[in-house]
């Protein structure tokens, strides 16, 4: 079922009530933007971007694209770019799939997108081919811990997860070595027993 219909279907469902559903995320989500340290001028890429409950957390003066491939999520950003009075570029696309040019991104935010998106190779593929040699990335999400093998109940409750919101089974590591990037931190989120964390990595 994780596919990027029923993606489309699902967060379109949640949309209306997204904010209310994720905002207990929205101080590893500062925490995680300020590990990227943005400076006026650079742009940053949203993938995955929800309704844009990251747009509050970038400095001013920093360039804002945010893609979701739910139209129902963009107007979110849209609306909520608004209220914010910040110019954001919003636009539904597929993070798998980036329809942007190589090399133009300073920073990349992939929150709560890599358990989601039904293959989050392709999207680190992407993000890292949009980003500029030493460029950096951010990720915060859900993950198995490498050296974790999923039990048989974990395996029968990813079933339901992945149909209602994510995997969790995924693991951070082998994600992250499909490109060449290189991690500069790491650090656990208060939700950390869910396998919660936020890791900052670097363009080679």
């Amino acid at each position: 079922m994780n596919t990027n219909g029923w993606n489309r279907i699902r967060y379109t469902l949640y949309a209306p009530i997204y904010d209310r559903i994720v905002r207990s995320f929205n101080t590893s989500r500062k925490r995680s933007i300020q590990l990227l340290e943005l400076k006026a001028g650079e742009r940053v890429l949203l993938v995955g971007a929800g309704t844009g409950e990251d747009i509050q957390y970038i400095p001013e003066g920093v360039e804002i694209t945010a893609v979701d491939i739910t139209p129902a999520m963009v107007e979110h950003i849209r609306r909520k770019a608004v209220t914010l009075k910040r110019p954001v570029q919003a636009e539904v696309m597929d993070g798998q799939a980036l329809e942007l040019a190589s090399e133009s991104f300073d920073a990349v935010v992939l929150h709560l997108i890599l358990a989601v998106i039904p293959d989050p190779i392709a999207c680190i593929r992407e993000a890292a081919r949009v980003l500029k040699p030493g460029g950096r990335a951010v990720i915060f999400d859900k993950f198995l811990p490498e050296k974790e093998q999923p039990s048989l109940l974990r395996h029968l409750l990813n079933w339901i997860t992945n149909f209602a919101f994510s995997d969790i089974n995924r693991k951070l590591e082998p994600i992250a070595a499909a490109v060449p990037i290189k991690l500069l931190h790491e650090e656990p989120t208060s939700y950390r027993r869910f396998g919660y964390k936020i890791a900052l990595y670097q363009k080679s």
